[in-house]
């Protein structure tokens, strides 16, 4: 800060004569001082008359005095207005001096807080560019997908190949019913109901099963739809439901295995895999 000063910084001493005067001035003001307050001493020993009037204006005047004399006692020696040039330069002095730094304490303020806004600005259109670069591209991406699009239905190759594809899957489906059904029939002929194949025990029985024993196709879809819903746990608990005949019959022919710490759950051999 002190290549700012200028050359009036040096001059900031009062000269000899405006001390003089100074100090003169203030036992001026310090001898009126005191002659207003031995006013107010004489005027407390003073007879007053009897009448009202005269006594109002000596109140007055007191009150007057008195005020005067406190306002002189609240003035500091800055507040005196000196007739002196030299006293009224130097005092210009200083306070041009104190406007100069207050102000040079502004510019740098200023200055810092354009500083931040300059490289704020600079982030700003960086990140600006930035967005604008990438809408450009997302802009041609757009575009060329919306041409591939446009030109995908006049493909004929393309074309041939959905169609081709669509035409195997038709033909898968209609081969897996064509399998389904003729399994389902297979297994209605030779593996009928228990209860069709042991009507002459049931007559000399008197005994009703406690629950429906399901045919051996549906024990079939069972395993099938548990294995492909949740191949990660394959197995089905055996129930009453299922036939026990049945049950070895898939065990020993290897198209389910039993689960190797639960005997009462099963699943379906993975042919798939």
């Amino acid at each position: 800060m002190d290549e700012y000063l200028p050359e009036i910084a040096n001059d900031r001493v009062c000269p000899e004569d405006a001390k003089e005067e100074i100090l003169n001035e203030c036992e001026s003001i310090w001898k009126r001082i005191e002659e207003c307050q031995s006013k107010l001493m004489l005027l407390g020993t003073e007879t007053l008359l009897q009448s009202d009037a005269k006594l109002s204006l000596l109140m007055m005047r007191v009150k007057a005095l008195t005020a005067e004399y406190n306002q002189w006692q609240k003035r500091s020696p800055e507040e005196v207005i000196f007739t002196n040039p030299d006293v009224l330069l130097t005092l210009g002095k200083e306070e041009l001096q104190k406007v100069k730094n207050d102000l040079e304490m502004l510019l740098l303020t200023v200055q810092s807080k354009n500083k931040k806004l300059e490289e704020d600005l600079k982030r700003e259109q960086q990140w600006h560019e930035e967005q604008e670069q990438i809408l450009d591209a997302l802009n041609g991406l757009e575009e060329e997908t919306t041409t591939q699009v446009q030109q995908f239905p006049h493909n004929s190759l393309h074309t041939r190949a959905f169609q081709e594809l669509q035409n195997k899957m038709l033909k898968l489906r209609m081969y897996k019913e064509e399998l389904l059904n003729a399994l389902g029939k297979f297994l209605e002929e030779h593996f009928p109901l228990p209860e069709k194949g042991r009507s002459a025990e049931k007559k000399n029985s008197s005994e009703e099963p406690a629950v429906e024993l399901i045919t051996l196709n549906e024990i079939l879809e069972i395993l099938i739809n548990k294995l492909m819903s949740t191949p990660h746990e394959p197995y089905v608990t055996i129930n009453d439901s299922f036939w026990p005949p049945y049950i070895e019959l898939l065990l020993r022919y290897g198209i389910a295995l039993r689960h190797p710490a639960d005997p009462n759950r099963m699943r379906l051999e993975a042919f798939h895999m």
